[in-house]
């Protein structure tokens, strides 16, 4: 399974998403409301779980987090 496919997984199955299949991997998690700050906490301890992998606190920013896009790009660069 590919990492955004990972990262949807778990986003459609821990937060509410009202119509899965409109949620592209583009859309800002943020503004759609499915996640707020708590949530951007729990994608954090996600990632490092599922990816064995340590976010630092200066990368948690929206350019990294804050779509399926942006996190599938984000988790390629830290695993390299």
């Amino acid at each position: 399974m590919s990492i955004a496919a990972r990262v949807r997984a778990f986003i459609t199955s821990n937060f509410y998403v009202a119509d899965q299949s409109a949620l592209a991997e583009s859309d800002s998690l943020l503004d759609k409301g499915i996640v707020d700050s708590t949530g951007v906490l729990e994608i954090v301890a996600f990632l490092e779980k599922e990816f064995g992998m340590a976010v630092d606190d200066s990368e948690i920013l929206p350019e990294n987090l804050d779509s399926i896009a942006n996190i599938a790009a984000y988790v390629g660069r830290k695993q390299g």
